[in-house]
């Protein structure tokens, strides 16, 4: 079976709203993680090191940078002859008159005719904001292996944490039985990923009907794949073993970043079996300077280091100076923290100039302090 068979579609529209000014200028996806990434280039990335070779982008809220960025596909090869990755926008208008994905059934809806003119025979659906590699075409086969019409991809949970999730519950086939979404009381703790693959006649006419149904919130949790368990459809549980994380607040995407100092650092970015391919910004290379103090501290290219920093993930460009201390933190692209300054336990956004002398965030705080403006040093 090619891979040729299956096209993707990234749900890369959410308003990312818990990412506060994060996510006020650039769509959620967008965001910058890692160093040098932004958070969409791991979906792009695993479709490409998975053989899928045509990607829909379907982008909403504040989608300028990111359609900019992801158009051509030529930053994960898929620009070749007979692959590419296409920016894909809402028709349809709300009360407001903007143009808007109703659910994300329905953002696969308004775009049947993009799907159909590649007549694939699956459809692979993903998040654009969360943050892991993973071979699709794994995936494929066990959904192909088990006959499936659906296979939804979930990853064990802590079962405290179970009702913050879509629950899958299975039987000791691994074939869904239930749905849960975000149970008070969960039975299992396999949640969903928010990845899918359906066999696409199946989906399309199910889509076609959701459509002219004015009761449905036009939502894949919510109406599709409860209404293909009513129907007795097949559906598997692809369970994931791999890291994987769920980046939409401040608090889970500075975790995110801090697990790259881990020394296990399950995600291994600089792996070249399986790469996550991003921009290539020119710049100087590193500068640690003579009086640096570092311990732990992920460093990239343009970065320049003078103080004393530890536990720190300090992203393209951004700069500590001397006499500065900077802690289980991170510092965006072109973050700069002035002499004498001290940054704990925040997040400063891209360009923020933290000033001589200041102080920003707290060992003792209970969640992370995101810094998006710019602090004035002690006169």
């Amino acid at each position: 079976m090619k891979q040729g068979n299956m096209l993707a579609m990234i749900l890369a529209g959410g308003r990312g709203s818990r990412l506060h000014e994060l996510t006020s200028k650039v769509a959620k996806p967008a965001v910058s993680y890692g160093g040098k990434y932004r958070i969409i280039d791991f979906p792009l990335s695993n479709c490409a090191n998975s053989g899928v070779n045509i990607v829909g982008v379907l982008t909403q809220y504040e989608s300028v940078l990111l359609n900019s960025y992801v158009a051509g596909g030529g930053r994960w090869g898929l620009d070749t002859k007979d692959s590419g990755v296409f920016v894909l926008t809402p028709r349809e208008k709300a009360e407001t008159g903007l143009d808007v994905y109703r659910g994300t059934a329905d953002a696969i809806s308004q775009n049947i005719d993009f799907i159909d003119q590649y007549n694939p025979e699956f459809l692979l659906v993903l998040s654009g904001d969360h943050i892991y590699k993973m071979d699709y075409s794994e995936m494929l086969k066990a959904h192909i292996k088990a006959e499936a019409d659906a296979t939804i991809a979930v990853i064990g949970v802590p079962i405290r944490e179970a009702s913050r999730f879509g629950i899958m519950n299975t039987d000791e086939t691994g074939r869904i039985v239930e749905f849960e979404e975000k149970p008070e009381h969960p039975k299992s703790n396999l949640a969903s990923m928010g990845i899918y693959i359906f066999n696409w006649k199946l989906l399309r006419k199910m889509l076609v009907a959701d459509m002219k149904d004015s009761d449905s919130a036009h939502d894949f949790g919510k109406n599709i794949i409860p209404q293909m368990l009513a129907d007795g459809k097949t559906l598997l549980a692809y369970e994931f073993k791999g890291y994987w994380k769920d980046v939409g607040t401040i608090d889970s995407l500075w975790e995110a970043n801090m697990d790259l100092l881990d020394k296990k650092d399950e995600l291994d970015l600089g792996a070249y079996s399986w790469k996550i391919y991003t921009a290539d910004v020119s710049t100087l290379p590193a500068y640690i300077g003579d009086k640096a103090e570092t311990d732990r501290v992920y460093i990239t290219q343009g970065c320049e280091c003078s103080g004393k920093v530890t536990h720190t993930v300090m992203f393209t460009n951004s700069k500590v100076a001397e006499g500065a201390t900077v802690t289980d933190s991170v510092l965006m692209p072109g973050a700069v923290v002035e002499e004498g300054a001290t940054v704990t336990r925040a997040m400063i956004a891209n360009g923020v100039r933290i000033g001589k002398g200041a102080v920003v965030g707290s060992a003792d705080s209970e969640h992370i302090e995101l810094v998006s403006k710019n602090v004035k040093g002690v006169e």
